[in-house]
């Protein structure tokens, strides 16, 4: 969205004027708030827009995905967002005005939408909030805002690490029903998508695949309009394949190679101790990573569990061997003591 203020065939004295004009004709060097601050649908100087309930339009693009925290259960994105409502209040002729289209000013001198996000846990602006509005010549205000958002999302980790993540973020106002505000999106969730993914700055472990939206109504004794955007992220599992996947099964390797180990049977049982030891430490690496709170054991986690039980087995086995072989040596050798007795008793 280029916004851009147009002023053609003025010179630069009658663009200044031109400018001076507008904010006289937009009611800004007037001190009364009603007319600005208040309800845009209820003081408005045009019936059409005071006859109709406001239609609040937004796009929210992901810029970058800051952090995923599985144990609490949050994601952490950047995300731009552009709202813009109807005024009928800051509606002009811009051929009247040099042909001025766009006009920039103070936030504070309008209403502005109350809309919030229903699984915020915390929201940080980028730098500052954006201090200003723009105002359309046809009757649109419009801001935009860059902020670190932080929010509540569900996520089904038993794929992982080849998990992919649906997470939510649903607008609605805070004290207006549907029949006063409704909230719509400004283009196709294909654009939105398009659009995020050329100014998505961070390629880490995530991956941006998909942003959607739906529409909802919340009946909390009135009905709130509610625009629900739906993140899809999809995780890099090269990092765990190599640390994690990799290195068990090769521990695994290890210990079953280990039987054809030409040594006595301490020095194999210690081998067998040490590669325990060592996938016990993968199992703690991996129980840092998974939350608590998982409905079901992540795949990764059957997978690091069934080799621990299958070298543990190997243990005991490699123990109970060494107990039949010692016990097979003590009676060879009591047997083989008898016989020597038994010839000296002859002799």
């Amino acid at each position: 969205m280029g916004w851009v203020s147009e002023a053609q065939n003025c010179s630069d004295t009658e663009k200044a004027e031109a400018k001076k004009r507008l904010f006289a004709h937009l009611g800004l060097d007037n001190s009364d708030s009603e007319n600005t601050r208040m309800w845009p649908l209820i003081f408005n100087k045009y019936d059409y827009f005071a006859a109709h309930h406001i239609n609040i339009e937004v796009n929210l693009y992901v810029t970058s995905i800051i952090n995923v925290n599985e144990k609490a259960q949050s994601l952490t994105t950047q995300v731009k967002m552009i709202t813009a409502w109807p005024n009928g209040n800051t509606l002009w002729y811009h051929d009247l005005f040099c042909g001025i289209k766009t006009f920039s000013a103070p936030k504070n001198m309008f209403w502005t939408p109350d809309i919030g996000i229903l699984e915020s846990i915390k929201t940080d602006f980028g730098t500052k909030e954006s201090p200003n509005v723009l105002l359309l010549h046809y009757g649109v205000t419009a801001s935009s805002d860059f902020f670190a958002l932080t929010t509540a999302c569900k996520m089904d980790l038993h794929r992982f690490p080849f998990d992919t993540q649906t997470c939510s973020i649903t607008l609605q106002s805070t004290t207006y029903t549907n029949q006063e505000l409704t909230i719509n999106t400004i283009t196709n969730q294909s654009s939105i998508t398009d659009m995020s993914k050329e100014i998505y700055q961070v390629q880490g472990e995530w991956e941006l695949l998909n942003i959607s939206y739906t529409k909802a109504t919340l009946d909390v004794g009135f009905e709130i309009d509610q625009l629900i955007y739906q993140i899809t992220i999809k995780r890099r599992p090269l990092l765990y394949v190599i640390n994690i996947i990799v290195p068990v099964f090769l521990f695994l390797v290890l210990d079953v190679t280990s039987f054809f180990i030409g040594t006595n049977g301490s020095e194999k049982l210690s081998f067998k101790v040490t590669l325990l030891l060592s996938i016990s430490v993968m199992l703690l690496l991996v129980n840092d990573t998974l939350p608590s709170t998982a409905d079901k054991i992540p795949l990764i986690g059957v997978y690091c569990g069934a080799v621990f039980c299958l070298m543990s087995i190997s243990i005991v086995e490699t123990v109970f061997v060494n107990y039949l072989m010692a016990k097979g040596a003590e009676k060879r050798s009591v047997e083989t003591t008898a016989t020597v007795s038994g010839q000296y008793g002859k002799s």
